[in-house]
């Protein structure tokens, strides 16, 4: 009996001990994390696996000393093993930790809540799928390390040996298009393909990456449906990223209109309509006619916004602001079918009457920048250069 008593004395004073040297790091490291990141994370997300590792160690400990009289017991076994266990599970929890302190300050570095993201949302991208890995592997190995411990695992290692092609081979056939997902995410997130809060067009839905995983994809549609991909959709399905690259985006409105539409005057109205609104990024802004067949006239006018978010609702503002202008100031541009009678010489009274503001015509020669998507500004010029073949000759780029 006092043997027992001695052993749990010790295993009280170890825990003890144990606990209040957990409280002083602990302590010392919220002090420090006034100054350090990477302090106040650690202070957050290792103190409890550290005391429980620390508390578990020290009392394996008291118990192998304290009990040196039963040496041998079955009973000293049980309890070492089962400490051993502890220990294992506790330290593997301690490792967990200490990573995601490490990926936590590294994506402090990097902030998402400005306007040009692209690196920060990259750089997070990787962390998350790195951590979702490296604790999957730490897991893994935890239970092959504990399940080791045990002398009949152990004695079946050569047998488990010798099986493992064999059974390597049924596994990879089993688990074919889960382990495809699985490398198709860590391929997703160093690549550089898609990231975490791009906007994409996947399926015929506009939507933005919401969660990235190793087996699936969460995309967050506009109406706030969410559409769940398998990770391999993005390696091998055709997809569109607006984000790519930057937020910035051009965006169209078409409309069909009759061939008496004055031009000119509907694309200074378009300039009008977006030098007025903050949706306009004051990059791309222009109209031209694009198809005139079959009795109409199409015309596409051309914009650019910020974001994605912004551009939807600008190219709407530019349809119902157009169709409203010729509605009501140029009635004659509206597509019809028509017959039209004339004399001889096919005079039409239509063809004398003036219009009430007569627009502004270029000189000769002269192309308005709002009407040359290819050139006329800085981004034009910009855009011009990027779609030249390297086959063309020099006097083609200018």
């Amino acid at each position: 009996m006092q043997s027992y008593l001695e052993m749990i004395v010790a295993v009280l004073a170890a825990a003890a001990i144990a606990l209040f040297v957990a409280a002083v790091v602990h302590r010392v490291n919220r002090r420090l994390g006034r100054r350090s990141r990477l302090m106040t994370e650690l202070t957050d997300h290792a103190h409890r696996p550290f005391q429980a590792a620390a508390t578990v160690l020290a009392i394996q400990f008291a118990v192998r000393f304290s009990t040196g009289y039963a040496v041998g017991t079955p009973w000293r076994r049980t309890l070492l093993h089962f400490l051993v266990l502890a220990v294992i599970a506790s330290v593997a929890w301690l490792v967990a930790a200490l990573l995601v302190v490490v990926e936590d300050t590294a994506l402090a570095r990097f902030r998402v809540d400005v306007p040009d993201n692209r690196h920060a949302r990259r750089v997070r991208t990787q962390v998350v799928m790195l951590r979702r890995l490296t604790i999957a592997v730490i897991v893994i190995l935890t239970l092959g390390v504990m399940l080791m411990t045990f002398p009949s695992v152990r004695g079946l290692g050569a047998g488990v040996l010798t099986s493992a092609g064999v059974a390597g081979v049924v596994a990879a056939l089993a688990a074919q298009s889960l382990l495809g997902n699985v490398f198709a995410g860590l391929q997703l997130a160093f690549s550089d393909a898609v990231r975490l809060d791009d906007v994409v067009v996947v399926e015929g839905e506009w939507g933005r990456i919401e969660e990235l995983t190793l087996s699936y994809v969460v995309v967050q549609i506009w109406d706030d449906r969410r559409l769940i991909l398998p990770t391999s959709y993005f390696t091998s399905t055709p997809f569109q990223n607006w984000t790519r690259t930057e937020a910035a985006v051009l965006g169209t409105a078409e409309f069909d209109v009759d061939w008496a539409v004055p031009v000119q005057a509907m694309r200074e109205e378009l300039r009008r309509l977006v030098e007025g609104t903050e949706l306009w990024d004051g990059r791309v802004c222009v109209l031209q006619v694009t198809d005139a067949t079959g009795g109409t006239v199409r015309i596409r006018a051309l914009v650019s916004a910020a974001d994605a978010g912004s551009l939807w609702d600008l190219r709407c503002l530019v349809r119902e602001h157009l169709v409203g202008w010729v509605r009501d100031q140029r009635p004659t541009a509206m597509p019809r079918v028509r017959t039209e009678l004339g004399d001889a010489r096919s005079d039409l009274p239509w063809q004398w009457v003036q219009p009430r503001r007569p627009a502004r015509r270029p000189t000769d020669g002269e192309v308005p920048d709002d009407a040359r998507l290819f050139g006329g500004s800085d981004d034009g010029d910009a855009r011009s250069e990027a779609f030249v073949g390297p086959d063309e000759p020099v006097e083609a780029r200018r």
